[in-house]
């Protein structure tokens, strides 16, 4: 039981996180760099690959500067990606993965290697991503450009081995088959609902999937009957 004397849980400490990645050309050589900011200490990380692209270069600055902390924080991680923060401030990257990673019934997200290590980041410690103009003479986001930029030129760079043997994402999502699949459109469970007889069709479904958020309804193929009809005298 709590009383009034328990201690309380400490308070997580703020640090600052700047970072920002690089492509020479895109896709081609790629470097990022990140920068942090403790009350108690700066670090600084960076590091390359021999092909990638300029936005998983950003997914991953932002990747390396959480995993330079060793406990909680509260962190304020400055990009000038706006694809980075977008995806995290606005949900893009949350709703991707509770759609399977689905971004259209035919186009499949991409770095979805790296938003998975992100999102889980954000799970151990309270981040807000905020978005800041590159090379417009902010000291900290020009250390990481110059730190990404060195590091994408060192020799014997290693493989991007999430971008040179990414999965084959083409063709269409698969369709919705089973109650408690999340709805394409909002992510909602999908509930199994009686479909009715319609007049003048040789066919009918026997149900169909509904979602009870956003009503988006869902034909079932293998629950479709078709109707046998006494053949015609004329």
């Amino acid at each position: 039981m709590s009383t009034t004397d328990d201690p309380k849980p400490a308070a997580r400490p703020h640090v600052e996180i700047y970072t920002d990645g690089a492509c020479e050309p895109n896709p081609g050589l790629g470097g990022y760099g990140a920068v942090l900011l403790h009350p108690k200490k700066r670090a600084e990380t960076s590091g390359g690959f021999r092909l990638t692209t300029n936005n998983r270069m950003e997914i991953y600055a932002a990747i390396q500067g959480l995993e330079l902390l060793k406990q909680p924080c509260k962190v304020t991680l400055y990009s000038d990606s706006q694809y980075l923060v977008n995806a995290m401030m606005a949900g893009w990257a949350a709703t991707w993965k509770r759609k399977g990673w689905w971004r259209t019934n035919k186009e499949r997200a991409v770095n979805i290697d790296l938003w998975e290590r992100l999102l889980a980041l954000g799970e151990t410690h309270q981040v807000e991503f905020v978005w800041v103009k590159g090379h417009a003479g902010n000291q900290e986001n020009e250390r990481c450009d110059q730190l990404a930029y060195a590091a994408l030129r060192q020799a014997n760079l290693p493989a991007d081995e999430g971008y040179e043997n990414k999965p084959e994402t083409e063709g269409e999502r698969p369709k919705l088959t089973l109650e408690g699949q999340p709805c394409w459109k909002c992510s909602t469970p999908v509930i199994k609902q009686k479909s009715h007889k319609k007049p003048n069709r040789d066919y009918y479904f026997e149900y169909h999937l509904y979602c009870p958020k956003c009503h988006a309804t869902y034909l079932v193929e293998e629950a479709k009957r078709f109707i046998e009809r006494p053949p015609s005298l004329f």
